[in-house]
């Protein structure tokens, strides 16, 4: 695994009828993870979660991150975020800094037919790990009912 520091932060949003709704998720050196998502749709609130994670859960996120060579991408032919909405993901691993910023991604096919589907296809599945990762975490750390 990569020595130094270690931080990533995702967000997708964007402003509409519904006012400005977003995922958010971010993880710290320290083990800190937050959580929050906002949606107004029906007067929905924003929820909010934060907890510390161990640093085998940090290990792993290394490695998903390691493993998918995402630090080899450029974002430069990625589709530029739009009224549609917007996806950022920061990634600080060891003495890479990477920092992309392309728009909401409905499908395969919109990756497809990008200027650089190989890249993006690299993104769209990581992020994909990543929101499977943290709902997974939530759902361990934040259970509310007991099972049985």
């Amino acid at each position: 695994m990569a020595d130094g520091d270690f931080y990533i932060r995702y967000y997708v949003g964007h402003k509409g009828k519904f006012g400005h709704e977003f995922l958010e998720f971010e993880f710290t050196p320290n083990g800190k993870m937050r959580y929050a998502n906002n949606s107004q749709y029906k007067n929905d609130t924003m929820i909010r979660k934060e907890c510390f994670v161990a640093p085998a859960v940090l290990e792993e996120l290394k490695r998903i991150i390691e493993d998918s060579e995402i630090t080899k991408e450029d974002d430069n032919l990625w589709p530029m975020p739009d009224r549609v909405g917007r996806q950022e993901l920061e990634i600080v691993l060891g003495d890479d800094h990477i920092s992309f910023t392309t728009a909401k991604i409905g499908s395969m096919i919109e990756v497809n037919d990008s200027k650089d589907p190989e890249g993006l296809r690299t993104f769209y599945y990581l992020v994909q790990d990543l929101r499977c990762f943290v709902f997974s975490l939530i759902a361990l750390h934040f259970k509310i009912k007991p099972l049985g």
